[in-house]
Order: C-alpha cells, then sequence, then structure tokens
C-alpha cells in the first residue's frame, strides 16, 4: 500500500507559502509535485510579519533570510493604563515576500516543478484523477491537466475551494502603513494598543529595523478599518510612507480540508482552509501546521494528528475571541492591571503558538484573569 501511495503525483494551485512548504514535504517523500501559479513570477507583494520562533521548529533553517527584526519584549496600552512583557525567546519579523521567494527555492530543489503564469479556472472529475483546467497566461485556450491529488493553496478566495463546493469564507481586511518609529520606541519592541471603538483586535507597532517599522490593525469593514488607521496615523503623529493590505480568512468554525470528488481526491492548506488563529488573525504559523496535517493524510491514508492537534488550537482561539468581542477599553485597562509580574514572567517563557499551556499558567498564577474572561464570555459585560 505504501509504494502505491508514493507513486502517486500531486497538483498544488498556489504558489504560497503553505502551498510551497507543502509541495517540498511531499516531494522528500517521493511523490511528483507540479505547483501551478497564476503570476508570472513567483513574487508576492512586500508584506511584514511578526511570529513566534515556533516557525523555526516547523521549517527550519529556510526562514532565516526572510527574518528581519527580532522581538524581545511588548509595551501594551489600554484607556491609559501601561504594561510591559519581556520575552525570554525573542519573536521573529518576517517578510513575507523573501520568506516564499526562499520557500520556493527549496521546493524546487526537492524535485517540485514550478510552473509560473498559469491560473486554475476549473475542476472535473474523470474517475480516480482530479481534472483540471489552467490558462497560461496571454493564452486564450484552456489546458487541461489531471493528477492522483489537487491540493488549493490559492488563498482565501480559493478557486479550487470553490469548484470543489466548499462554501466562500468569511474574511477581514488587514491593513498597515510603513512608518518611521517614534524616537522613544525601541526597535526591538513592539507596541499594541486595544481601542474597541475602532476594531475588536488591537494596533500594533512592530520595527522592522532600527528606524521603520508598520502600523496597523484588523478590522470588520474595509473602508472604515482605514479611516481608523488615518486617524490612529494623525493621532500619533506618524506619516505613513508607504501601505500594505489584505483580506484574511476569519476562522468561525473547523472546515474539513479534503474532500472527495467520486474517487479523487481535494485538499485545501493555508487560508484556502481557514487556518487562522481569529484571536490575532495570524495565518503563518497554523497554515505550516495545516499542511503537515495535509502530507499526513496524503502519506498515511487519511490520520492525521497534526490536523486534530491544529482543530483544537484554532477552536480555542475561537473561546477566546469570543470573550475579547467583549471587551470594552476599561476591560483591557482592567486585564493589564492584572498582568502581574508572575504573569508577565509566564507570558515571557510561553509564546503564542502554546497557546494552552499558557493560558493555564497565567490563570494559575492570577485566577481574577480566568474570572474576568468568563464574565465577558458569558455576559457580554
Amino acid at each position: 500500500m505504501a509504494s502505491q501511495v508514493m507513486s502517486e503525483d500531486v497538483a498544488i494551485v498556489g504558489a504560497s507559502a503553505t502551498g510551497l512548504f507543502t509541495a517540498h514535504l511531499l516531494s522528500q517523500k517521493g511523490l511528483k509535485v507540479r505547483v501551478y501559479e497564476a503570476s508570472d513570477l513567483v513574487a508576492p507583494a512586500p508584506r511584514t510579519l511578526i511570529v513566534t520562533s515556533y516557525l523555526r521548529s516547523l521549517i527550519g533553517s529556510v526562514c532565516e533570510n526572510s527574518v528581519i527584526n527580532r522581538i524581545q519584549g511588548y509595551e501594551l496600552f489600554a484607556d491609559g493604563r501601561f504594561a510591559n512583557v519581556s520575552l525570554l525567546d525573542p519573536e521573529l519579523v518576517i517578510e513575507r515576500s523573501r520568506l516564499i521567494r526562499r520557500l520556493a527555492e527549496r521546493a524546487e530543489a526537492s524535485g517540485v516543478k514550478i510552473h509560473t503564469g498559469h491560473r486554475f479556472t476549473g475542476l472535473k472529475s474523470n474517475g480516480r484523477r482530479p481534472t483540471f483546467t489552467v490558462s497560461p497566461n496571454g493564452e486564450k485556450d484552456q489546458v487541461e491537466e489531471s493528477a492522483d491529488v489537487l491540493i488549493g493553496a490559492d488563498g482565501a478566495f480559493s478557486r479550487v475551494a470553490q469548484s470543489a463546493g466548499w462554501p466562500q469564507q468569511p474574511t477581514v481586511p488587514l491593513v498597515q502603513a510603513v512608518v518611521k518609529l517614534p524616537d522613544d520606541m525601541p526597535p526591538d519592541t513592539t507596541r499594541i494598543w486595544f481601542r474597541p471603538e475602532d476594531t475588536p483586535y488591537f494596533y500594533w507597532l512592530i520595527p522592522h529595523s532600527s528606524t521603520h517599522g508598520v502600523l496597523g490593525l484588523i478590522g470588520e469593514e474595509q473602508t472604515k478599518t482605514w479611516k481608523a488607521l488615518e486617524n490612529f496615523l494623525e493621532s500619533k503623529a506618524l506619516e505613513p510612507l508607504e501601505f500594505q493590505n489584505a483580506l484574511i480568512p476569519r476562522y468561525d468554525s473547523w472546515i474539513p480540508f479534503c474532500r472527495n470528488i467520486e474517487e479523487s481526491r481535494v485538499y485545501l492548506v493555508g487560508d484556502a482552509a481557514g487556518h487562522v488563529k481569529v484571536t490575532t488573525v495570524g495565518g503563518l504559523v497554523t497554515g505550516f501546521r495545516g499542511a503537515l496535517g495535509v502530507v499526513e493524510a496524503i502519506t498515511n491514508e487519511g490520520s492525521s494528528p497534526h490536523s486534530t492537534g491544529l482543530r483544537l488550537e484554532l477552536d480555542l482561539h475561537r473561546v477566546i475571541r469570543r470573550a475579547l468581542n467583549q471587551f470594552r477599553e476599561k476591560d483591557y485597562a482592567r486585564l493589564l492591571g492584572l498582568l502581574t509580574p508572575s504573569v508577565r514572567r509566564s507570558l515571557s517563557f510561553f509564546h503564542r503558538d502554546e497557546t494552552s499551556k499558557l493560558l493555564l499558567q497565567v490563570f494559575y498564577k492570577n485566577p481574577r484573569l480566568l474570572l474576568l474572561g468568563l464574565r465577558s464570555f458569558l455576559f457580554g459585560e
């Protein structure tokens, strides 16, 4: 049975970070892997991201060339109250476009064939093998292709997902501006402001060099989110040098990442599968974890411990988000006031991708934090 699996060939739509990571892993397992990318080059738009050091354990040293800064701590602000948290293990500021180029190089080195300028246009079922069409850029005619396994890694508005019958995911806008850092801001510290009247999430200022960083937020409606960013920049006397934006999936519930089309299998990874933490709308690390789950499902005949763990993690973040959505600014100020030295030590020791361990430690150190969250979760006040 194993030899039958290893003889399969895989087509992946989308040269995204998760798509290229999945392609590399499957190629290492001995499968023949092709990636189809609509753009003429694997050259995505730049966007600054911040992730925990857990990324290294997932993708190894390939991430190092895309690290443009390291964050040693956070400064948190709400309703006139301030708290800071130091990190024992620095978080990584990643340039997304650099990371994707490095992942593409590694995938090709492992034997993956990347076809740029090929846009996925539709899916058909032809017995055991998924048959799909791609349209080479500059040509009117569509080309019919087939593979034993088809994987959609083509983002929140995945054409593969739509063609295979998955429902359209809800999305939220992410907008940020490149700015010069304030004179009083250390370049190894991220600042977070909680302003629930503007966004149920938060504003951030992430340094990506000793002199510059990105200030942004996630909102609920695009026009209002852009306006909130403009007003906040003005209130902080910060001049935008350029803008970055994206629509990010909002995780509402677990979406099965595999569908059978007659005898064929179609999978989703990354944003296409909605593998995004709804607390921070961060999807890079969870997307890579989802990719590991897909690889397990393909090579282990459906068994996927990584996917089980990822689902629990995403559902936990959904519960936290439900509580936070009820917070007003004074609640955030109260929360910052409950960050005792012992709680801050726990926040320093456990990173954001160890959510269950982190919460257990934090609630043990100060049970009033649990009561504050439960009150908001149950009563909305």
